[in-house]
């Protein structure tokens, strides 16, 4: 009997877990996301794999993942995350739901994006990426950039989506911005152009980002604060990108802060390498404090 108490004590423990390791999933689209209304086939994940954390790919209907803050904590600002993956994969983990995790603790509620992805057609992301980025297969090449458009509208269709619904979430709705990594990274910076009322971000964090000068804008008179990360071993040469756009900022006066690590790599996220970009999203803390965004 006593064992039978201790299994369904640990059942119901677990149950709860369970329950409150559940998340609010909504889909940024009613219907097909314009330019992917053809788009059939189904999106796949991938637990076992060399970027040590949950891949997923395949992503047809882009979505976001809510993480809600405590509400004694809460302070009423939120903050899309677009996790990287050179638009073919998304690295759900280190770069999405663990940053959610580390950000709504300080009160933010955290809505985790899925954008739109090229077609993976050999069942292996990662391998479909490295002939894409290091082993120059111009098919796969050629899927990867056309499909970047779609990931930005998805970006400026999520911080749409959370203004239009601050008040269901108790969000401030001007305190929501995005941070994003590497090609979420794109998606970030590029929120901070040809923005509208409905989707401007009061804040941007383009983390170790793909955004060569061509794909810059206007820098418009109320461009947002940006706050910028890099490493300076970064093997896929991002570096310059994150540096033009710190200083494009700069130049036009507008609120920008550049941290370049020694060392990191590409793809820190939320990974401890015991380096200084291990924290760099405490340094990120303090800069939204700066921004009175931690404020209830």
């Amino acid at each position: 009997m006593h064992k039978k108490i201790i299994v369904l004590i640990a059942i119901v423990l677990s149950t709860t877990f369970v329950l409150q390791a559940q998340n609010k999933v909504v889909q940024i689209y009613n219907g097909a996301a314009p330019g992917a209304e053809s788009w059939n086939w189904e999106e796949g994940v991938n637990e076992n794999n060399t970027w040590r954390t949950q891949v997923v790919y395949n992503v047809t209907k882009p979505s976001l993942t809510v993480f809600t803050p405590d509400p004694s904590v809460a302070n009423g600002t939120a903050v899309v995350i677009c996790p990287g993956g050179g638009f073919i994969a998304l690295s759900m983990g280190n770069e999405g739901y663990d940053v959610a995790k580390w950000l709504v603790k300080k009160g933010i509620t955290c809505f985790v994006l899925k954008y739109r992805l090229a077609h993976v057609t050999n069942g292996d992301p990662i391998k479909y990426f490295n002939d894409a980025v290091h082993n120059g297969d111009k098919e796969k090449q050629k899927a990867q950039q056309e499909t970047i458009p779609l990931c930005i509208a998805d970006g400026k269709v999520a911080l749409a989506y959370v203004r239009a619904h601050a008040n269901e979430y108790n969000i401030n709705s001007d305190k929501i911005g995005i941070i994003g990594f590497s090609a979420g990274g794109t998606i970030a910076a590029s929120a901070a152009f040809n923005y509208t009322a409905q989707n401007k971000p009061n804040f941007v964090a383009p983390i170790y980002a793909f955004f060569p000068k061509e794909m810059h804008g206007t820098i418009l008179p109320d461009a947002p604060p940006m706050f910028i990360t890099v490493a300076a071993n970064d093997p896929l040469n991002l570096q310059p990108h994150s540096v033009d756009l710190f200083t494009a900022w700069n130049t036009a006066k507008k609120d920008a802060e550049l941290h370049v690590y020694n060392q990191g790599s590409h793809g820190f996220g939320m990974r401890v390498q015991h380096t200084t970009s291990d924290t760099w999203i405490e340094r990120f803390a303090d800069w939204l404090e700066v921004q009175g965004l931690l404020k209830k």
